[in-house]
């Protein structure tokens, strides 16, 4: 049976704007401060531009190969499974080294609300990314309309600091004219640098694509979806940054690990600074457990196409969730967040997911050659892309060149020598008929509360059956 066709221009829409706010805003400003000043500003619209050309990219490519995987299975149908691998696995290192972000991030905003010493914050990484490999482990179902609920509060807080930090310009105009002068302090020297770590911020449109074959009438849903989610996206994060820039100097933007706590504070006083905090601490919890997901997700959707090694898609007994995929993912992730930084993970990985994007250009090159369906500007954006990803890559730091690409060729051996030979078929059977329920996971993309929420419970009904055996939970 196949999916059938439901979800409309404003779900879609919808997802691409869930899939790519969250904990970027609340870090993404103090690390390109100390680069670039006030000018961050202007390269947020040019990061968002760059991010809705390969967007559209990812939404034809899915148009011609409406099938789970992503940038690996559209690879794949255009050369073969080796290409298709090296996207799929350069795609998951990149996401893999993100995944260490929200942890640290966590525990940055967490602390302004519970002093932490190094000890207790190395725990509460370990925590934070263990509770959320549980989650996804045990499967949790969660209310169909959780997504609106946590939406409202993720970006509640934002938009109130938007808000009142205009009437705060009213009130105190020349904070603004100081603030931005000069506009660009340090130069443009670290600009390639800075667009690095803002274009990660606009990552997350690519899973917009993935439920393709549930779309009402994808030839125009998606690329219409993916244009208005980014613009929307992109309106918000320079209102956001607008005021963020225009409330704190830059220098003073560029020592702090919790930028829009000290906004918060200056405009709305303490309540200001403890909202910001728990928007945070919601908004990196809930990316977080998306990206864990995804990863696992992406991870096990190549072993079960016989490219990566098998036991990614051995699958729990109990929850039928690839339980070990998960677990490798978590260790790995929790080593990260302890002994490494914000700006080197975001870096190194968009190093690798410029890879990714880039051979994923050239799949749509050959794909419209193929099948010829007249997609709007088809035929020049997979050269846009090529340029912007061949810039990124160029933009990142020598060591995420050469150690980046010595882990991309790593995975050759391991392609030609670990991975099963022929696909799992069971597996993939099983695999596509989970595919509309990942499908409607990805429209429930804020999940951790709620799967949090149902831990709880379970708890308290175990502890309620235990001290009263002879009566029933009401």
């Amino acid at each position: 049976m196949k999916p059938r066709r439901e979800l409309t221009l404003f779900d879609l829409t919808n997802i691409v704007i869930g899939s790519i706010v969250g904990a970027d805003i609340y870090i993404a400003s103090t690390i390109t401060a100390g680069l670039i000043g006030p000018f961050a500003l202007v390269i947020w619209i040019i990061a968002g531009v760059l991010a809705g050309c390969l967007a559209l990219v990812f939404a034809y490519c899915s148009y011609y190969i409406p099938r789970a995987g992503g940038p690996f299975a559209y690879v794949t149908a255009a050369f073969d499974d080796f290409f298709g691998f090296l996207t799929g696995w350069s795609l998951w290192i990149a996401e893999m080294v993100a995944l260490p972000v929200f942890a640290i991030a966590f525990v940055q905003y967490l602390h302004y609300l519970v002093p932490l010493d190094p000890y207790t914050s190395a725990g509460v990484k370990v925590l934070f990314i263990g509770l959320l490999t549980l989650t996804n482990i045990r499967g949790v179902k969660t209310a169909g309309r959780i997504n609106d609920v946590l939406t409202i509060a993720k970006l509640s807080p934002l938009l109130l600091l938007v808000g009142a930090g205009f009437l705060f310009f009213i009130a105190h105009p020349g904070t603004l004219a100081q603030n931005y002068t000069p506009l660009a302090p340090l130069g443009l020297e670290n600009f390639g640098t800075a667009l690095v770590l803002i274009f990660w911020a606009y990552v997350g449109f690519e899973m917009a694509t993935l439920p393709a074959n549930e779309v009402i009438n994808p030839r125009t849903t998606i690329p219409r979806a993916i244009i208005l989610g980014i613009s929307a996206v992109t309106l918000f994060y320079i209102s956001t940054n607008f005021v963020v820039y225009g409330v704190l100097p830059w220098q003073q933007l560029s020592t702090t690990s919790a930028p829009l706590v000290l906004v918060g504070a200056l405009i709305l006083g303490s309540f200001g600074a403890v909202l910001m905090s728990l928007g945070a601490l919601v908004s990196v919890s809930g990316s977080d457990e998306s990206g864990i997901l995804g990863t696992a997700r992406l991870s096990y959707a190549m072993a079960i196409d016989g490219l990566f090694p098998r036991v990614f898609a051995r699958l729990h007994s109990r929850f039928s969730t690839p339980w070990v995929a998960l677990v490798i993912q978590g260790i790995i992730a929790t080593v990260l967040s302890l002994y490494s930084g914000i700006r080197d993970l975001i870096s190194f990985s968009v190093f690798n997911m410029g890879f990714a994007f880039f051979l994923t250009c050239c799949a749509l090159i050959v794909l419209q050659k193929n099948r010829e369906k007249h997609l709007p500007g088809q035929r020049w954006l997979p050269w846009v892309g090529l340029v912007i990803c061949a810039y990124l890559l160029y933009s990142t730091s020598i060591f995420d060149k050469v150690v980046g690409t010595l882990i991309i060729l790593a995975g050759i051996p391991l392609y030609v020598f670990f991975s099963p030979k022929v696909a799992i078929s069971d597996m993939k059977k099983l695999f596509l008929s989970e595919e509309a329920i990942f499908v409607r996971n990805l429209q429930l993309r804020e999940r951790f509360l709620a799967n949090f929420i149902s831990l709880l419970h379970r708890m308290w009904s175990n502890l309620y059956r235990m001290a009263h055996p002879g009566n029933k939970e009401k």
